[in-house]
């Protein structure tokens, strides 16, 4: 008999659902995709839907097949930390306490019963035979590390800004087990201190940590500025110890019991800049104020890897939480040798939960023994979501009077290289749609990283976003090494490589005293589009194995242009989630300046389209121009 999981996180933000059968990964989609709302926190209906809609047989699962249903964290230590919080605060916190409890009383104490309520808006079934579990937060997450993972044994380190009460947790993973061996606990959390920086530097806590990441290379690492901040970091800040335990200064931020991450009087009179506002001019000040906590981190991440390590005494480590989708810290984890490998799920947030409490719950309530495949890991290239037929894609066509072209495979990927060659920006949609937040290939917008016009276009008039915001390079697997330094594995797009040296460009005089904008548009190798400041570049490797469509692609490109990399951003504008079904990629193709969309094998050219009268909601935007 198949034993069947659904995992679920939901109510904080990324709501998400998965299915397992056997110990198998089947299905994993994030609410957000379907209902078209960025970070959709609500009980995620549309993702179980689907979930329950694959099984591998095309047999939808009706909800009292499954052996049980498992939420990724547990509410009520959630809600004994904030009382608990609250009250050694108090008297401060009372307006956030006032507005938070009756939330909690409605809905988030009782998930249990909201997720039998949610589950009923799908399907008619007996409450009382449905099995429902509740894993520990960090467990979810460092299961979903372990379990899919190419390793029998292996350390595994999660970093998050908070689940119950840890915000950073070590654990062991052996054959069908996870043990958590020591937690650092609330309020003292390395991710909250990224997100309070997130907030200080003008993005969006939650979101905008991709934009710090992004910000932190035009931080000038030779000046005095760059010293004195970390010095200011270190001394006001925090407190960190040799295993990477920190202690944070609770006079200088607000989350405990406020409503913002951190008292901004006393963060301007600490770095002698005032809180930015979103979308206002970015100045060199913090810029380096970026470079200064990215430096922060990663020396933190560090540590608490070879305490990992210490403690365990494993060879490698597994990865998760949303401080596992800092790629910069993953690629100096990496390069320093001092694990023989390692592997971070590609969901590394709370979306991952979901995967990880189901996961949890097979191998330690159900006592399932662990199986491994001859596959690279369990995750199946991370593409678990919805796929479209011809029929589908086809029924969109006609819903918008689109004009289309259908060509074969033996003709598709050659004419969309020779499109790419020529310059045009791609809408690349096929297959399953991926898990987590990178697209790797099948929710993709696509572009020539030789042109040095790309990264500016696609910025300013396909991605409406900040125009330093860097792009992610797709490399043949095989071929990654002669572009990258260390030409590492690296399918999920969760690790930095650089540029090899004999493809750099010298930088020119007095660069670092230019403005953040000459920065940005000075040409620094072969590849301008997909090369950051500091000559790195967020590598995505594709395998023929996982993505032979996306891989038929990109060597159709090398075989045209002598290059074997493509520009890859993410199928999806700022502000909105990744695109998923057809009608999604076609209305974002026809509302942006992209010049082909490419559904299956169904290729539409933007000049022969209808006129689009939609309404466009978006605005080009440039904080350094």
């Amino acid at each position: 008999m198949c034993t069947k999981i659904l995992g679920i996180s939901a109510f904080y933000h990324d709501a998400a659902a998965a299915l397992i059968i056997d110990g198998k990964v089947v299905a994993a989609a994030q609410e957000e995709r379907f209902t078209r709302k960025k970070h959709d926190a609500s009980f995620p209906i549309n993702a179980i839907t689907y979930c329950l809609g694959v099984d591998g047989r095309q047999k939808p699962i009706v909800l009292g097949d499954l052996d049980a249903i498992v939420f990724y964290d547990k509410p009520l230590l959630k809600y004994e930390r904030l009382l608990e919080t609250y009250y050694a605060f108090a008297p401060k916190g009372l307006r956030q306490f006032l507005s938070s409890m009756p939330v909690w009383i409605k809905e988030k104490l009782f998930v249990r019963r909201c997720i039998k309520d949610g589950l009923s808006s799908i399907e008619t079934f007996d409450k009382k035979k449905v099995k429902i579990l509740f894993s520990e937060h960090h467990l979810s997450h460092a299961a979903s590390a372990f379990y899919p993972s190419p390793f029998e044994e292996s350390a595994i380190l999660t970093i998050d800004g908070v689940g119950e009460w840890a915000t950073a947790s070590i654990a062991h993973g052996s054959g069908s087990q996870v043990k958590i061996l020591k937690e650092l606990n609330f309020p003292h959390s390395l991710g909250l201190l990224y997100s309070a920086f997130t907030y200080f530097l003008g993005f969006k806590v939650n979101s905008g940590e991709y934009k710090l990441m992004g910000l932190a290379p035009y931080g000038d690492p030779t000046s005095s500025r760059l010293k004195k901040y970390i010095g200011l970091i270190n001394t006001h800040l925090i407190s960190v110890k040799s295993d990477g335990s920190l202690w944070l200064n609770q006079d200088y931020f607000n989350y405990s019991v406020g409503l913002t991450m951190v008292n901004d009087r006393k963060w301007k009179n600490l770095f002698g800049v005032s809180r930015r506002q979103p979308e206002a001019e970015l100045s060199q000040e913090y810029a380096d104020l970026a470079l200064a906590i990215q430096n922060v981190t990663e020396d933190i991440v560090m540590k608490m890897a070879q305490e990992a390590k210490r403690i365990t005494g494993a060879s490698t480590l597994c990865l998760a939480g949303g401080v596992a989708l800092n790629c910069v810290a993953n690629g100096k984890l990496r390069r320093a040798g001092m694990f023989d490998d390692i592997w971070i799920q590609p969901a590394a947030g709370d979306a991952g939960g979901a995967l990880g409490a189901a996961l949890s719950a097979y191998h330690m309530y159900f006592g399932k023994e662990r199986k491994k495949t001859d596959a690279v890991d369990d995750m199946h290239g991370a593409y678990l979501g919805p796929a479209y037929a011809d029929g589908d894609i086809e029924k969109m066509i006609h819903q918008y009077g689109a004009v289309f072209e259908k060509y074969d495979d033996d003709v598709l990927f050659d004419a969309v290289a020779e499109m790419l060659a020529s310059g045009n920006v791609i809408g690349w949609h096929q297959g399953r749609m991926e898990w987590g937040p990178r697209a790797l290939g099948n929710r993709s917008i696509l572009g020539d990283p030789r042109n040095p016009e790309m990264q500016k276009r696609l910025n300013l008039k396909i991605k409406y976003r900040e125009s330093f915001r860097p792009f992610a390079p797709s490399v043949l697997a095989e071929d990654a090494k002669d572009y990258f330094d260390s030409g590492y594995a690296s399918p999920y797009m969760l690790l930095i490589d650089y540029i090899r040296n004999d493809r750099q460009k010298p930088l020119p005089e007095g660069y670092h005293g230019v403005s953040l904008r000459q920065k940005l548009y000075t040409e620094r190798s072969d590849m301008p589009a997909i090369t950051h400041l500091d000559f790195s570049a967020r590598v995505q490797t594709v395998h023929k194995d996982t993505n032979p469509r996306y891989y038929a692609l990109i060597k159709a490109f090398k075989e045209k242009t002598g290059c074997g990399v493509l520009i890859n951003t993410s199928f999806n504008v700022r502000g909105e989630p990744i695109v998923c079904a057809p009608v999604d990629s076609y209305r974002c193709f026809m509302r942006t300046e992209m010049d082909y969309l490419v559904v299956g094998n169904y290729v539409l050219d933007k000049k022969k389209q209808p006129t689009w009268h939609e309404k466009n909601s978006w605005k080009e935007q440039s904080v350094l121009d």
